[in-house]
């Protein structure tokens, strides 16, 4: 039987019926179709392309295992790109979601991709160290003190600047493993460095988008809130419960580890306890 430790680590499965609800089968005009996309086309109804639901979820799962079994591999990465009106709350929550899983490993990208994040990282990295600095200046009354209020002022408008662009991968230490975009049509940018880069993509791929350059395409309706909901949610689930998995079979091993190493070094209270005993016994008379 499960345990109720175990079941808050399993991802629930995506049924049809819920893809339907929050408008997952809805594509674009038939006139802004890309070619590349047809083999995830149902039908169009009203000049509306409707999306093959079947191979949505197809999709899902793959994304799904493939973003849970890298979350499993001990130092693994993730950006999760949603720029995007409709997209920016719901990755917000998908952060503080993750947070309180207390699960490491994925960042966030919700006003606009910077160039070079993936392509030059060394570069763009100086913009993390300008943040934290900034940040750390800003929280220091006696540092401020020393600037005038304009230059303080300046400086806090930077601040802020920075930090709307880079809130979520500032503690970035290295490119990521994997980048989740939402609307690979729009972020073509992003889709263009992981592929130069060889980062491997998962992304939701609407009717008007090329889904033949994404290694784990999700042809679904990446305008409708629900749809975009339901999918990132999923897929954050699925690095909440590989980084779990990671952590519990970790556990063993660590504690495993442990005890060797217990063995190997006394404590210093067995030390102590020893020399103690030494102390109270009492000395062999030696007979002449």
């Amino acid at each position: 039987m499960t345990s109720a430790r175990q079941e808050r680590h399993i991802m629930k499965n995506i049924t049809l019926e819920q893809l339907l609800e929050v408008g997952s089968h809805f594509g674009h005009q038939v006139t802004r179709q890309n070619p590349k996309a047809r083999d995830y086309i149902f039908e169009a109804r009203d000049n509306i392309h409707i999306i093959d639901l079947a191979k949505t979820k197809e999709g899902l799962d793959e994304a799904a295992e493939f973003v849970k079994n890298l979350a499993r591999r001990e130092g693994s990465t993730m950006i999760i790109l949603g720029a995007k009106r409709q997209a920016e709350t719901l990755v917000k929550d998908a952060s503080k979601k993750a947070k309180e899983a207390g699960v490491d490993g994925l960042y966030f990208v919700t006003n606009r991709w910077i160039g070079g994040i993936l392509t030059n990282y060394q570069e763009v990295s100086k913009n993390f160290k300008r943040l934290k600095d900034l940040t750390k200046f800003m929280d220091t009354p006696s540092e401020k003190a020393r600037f005038t209020k304009k230059e303080v002022s300046l400086m806090e408008k930077e601040r802020a600047k920075l930090e709307s662009f880079y809130w979520g991968v500032a503690d970035m230490k290295h490119v990521p493993d994997a980048v989740f975009v939402i609307d690979t049509h729009l972020e073509d940018l992003a889709v263009k460095e992981a592929l130069a880069t060889n980062i491997t993509t998962v992304g939701i791929t609407d009717t008007n988008a090329d889904p033949t350059i994404i290694d784990y395409p999700i042809p679904a309706n990446d305008d409708a809130v629900g749809s975009v909901e339901l999918i990132l949610t999923h897929i954050v689930e699925a690095w909440i419960e590989g980084r779990k998995n990671m952590e519990e079979a970790a556990k063993p091993e660590a504690e495993a580890k442990a005890k060797v190493e217990e063995k190997k070094e006394p404590t210093k209270e067995k030390v102590a306890s020893k020399e103690e005993k030494v102390k109270k016994t009492p000395a062999k008379k030696t007979t002449k």
